[in-house]
């Protein structure tokens, strides 16, 4: 049976021959072992190519910029996972990529295609961004949806990562349609909701992406790439000093039984 289009049977990214492994047109072991840096490697296997200098320092600002923040549910999950079956690291790194979703973590990605949906609405009717923004915003608070890219329940007077992205940005001039579009709904949300909001990390780093060049589609693999490394780190600790059985216990201690 026929599932999806069947029409395109080829890959571009990767081959190879008892003697060579070619990587998107380049001899692994000749031209990127030694020689290429893993983020410029992992910006060449997403998009074909190799990444300028200012789109390398970006991939690895907002690298750095989403990796870790503590004991975030992603690292819960995988801590606890760990904790109940050691012998499964993969699986307990697993487990805390699998939350990468809407609210945590994968919000980049949300906030990423709302800036893009703005911004093509602006090409496409010729109105100003604080218009679009309005519009969108005001349409959002109409089916009860948080603002994605703002708001942060710790950082109330400005998320730290996201004010130096955006400094940079400005600093190495690659504010670009997508910052510009992140800047207009932060200007207009006093009038369209009542109060401002600041910008948060993951709301900075899709505006920044894109504006140097990284794939809509994609942007979730920032984070997925990024806190992979932080739960390593993490998981490396529990094997020193344990702390998931900890957590789950003082979870339990603060969650109260009503019987139903």
């Amino acid at each position: 049976m026929r599932i999806g289009k069947q029409d395109a049977p080829f890959t571009s990214i990767c081959t190879s021959d008892a003697h060579s492994i070619n990587v998107r047109g380049m001899d692994l072991c000749e031209e990127v072992i030694g020689k290429v840096d893993f983020t410029s490697y992992f910006w060449m296997l997403v998009t074909g190519t190799l990444p300028t200098p200012t789109q390398l320092f970006f991939c690895n600002a907002v690298l750095a910029a989403i990796a870790e923040h503590g004991l975030v549910p992603s690292v819960v999950a995988s801590r606890m996972t760990y904790a109940a079956a050691p012998e499964a690291f993969h699986g307990a790194v697993a487990a805390g990529l699998l939350g990468c979703g809407s609210v945590v973590l994968g919000s980049a990605e949300v906030a990423g295609r709302f800036y893009a949906e703005c911004v093509e609405a602006t090409e496409a009717t010729g109105a100003n961004a604080s218009d679009i923004a309005k519009e969108k915003i005001i349409a959002l608070r109409a089916e009860k949806k948080a603002i994605p890219g703002f708001g942060h329940p710790q950082h109330s007077d400005g998320d730290p990562r996201a004010n130096l992205l955006l400094r940079l940005a400005e600093e190495h001039g690659i504010v670009g349609k997508h910052i510009g579009m992140l800047y207009a709904i932060r200007d207009v949300l006093p009038d369209a909701i009542g109060r401002a909001l600041p910008i948060n990390v993951n709301g900075a780093i899709p505006a920044v992406m894109l504006d140097v060049g990284f794939p809509l589609a994609a942007l979730k693999g920032i984070s997925l790439l990024a806190r992979t490394a932080s739960i390593i780190a993490h998981l490396q600790e529990e094997t020193e000093r344990p702390i998931g059985f900890i957590m789950s216990g003082a979870a339990a201690g603060q969650i109260e039984f009503v019987p139903s």
